[in-house]
């Protein structure tokens, strides 16, 4: 972690990104640390949702292409995970994109999404506007808490 806040805006950018795939990593510390160094709120938010979007992207094409054996590989899920994941993600339907931002369960509704042929456009819009509305509360929260220490 330390390395990417090193890195600044592209640190963020590369820990928003990989945070959003397979890789575990917290981008909620990267995008706080920067605040608490100065950054710019606004601009850290902005990096922050498009890293993340663009993760989130990466898995959505992943469940697109269909292959359950990547599945299984990079998301270390089997596929009766899915199947079953697959059943709730349908139930909300094209709001269940907005959530795609979520720790662990994430990456499945964004794989299922895909997985299940979802139009891309407006699932694209939904992750963006949830992913936005995650990292505008982490950043102004952080922000805020900043100014009160």
């Amino acid at each position: 972690m330390e390395s990417l806040i090193k890195l600044g805006y592209l640190g963020l950018f590369l820990s928003s990104f990989l945070a959003s795939t397979v890789i575990p990593l917290s981008s909620d510390v990267v995008l706080s640390a920067l605040i608490a160094l100065k950054f710019d709120v606004w601009i850290c938010i902005i990096i922050a949702t498009v890293g993340n979007f663009l993760g989130g992207l990466t898995t959505y094409g992943l469940g697109y292409l269909g292959k359950w054996e990547w599945i299984e590989k990079y998301f270390k899920k089997s596929k009766e995970d899915i199947e079953k994941f697959q059943h709730k993600v349908q139930k909300a339907g094209i709001i269940a994109a907005a959530f795609a931002w979520l720790p662990f369960i994430g990456d499945l509704i964004a794989l299922a999404l895909g997985f299940l042929r979802f139009k891309p456009l407006p699932v694209f819009i939904m992750m963006l506007i949830g992913r936005f509305c995650r990292f505008t509360v982490v950043g102004l929260m952080t922000a805020y808490i900043l100014r009160l220490l």
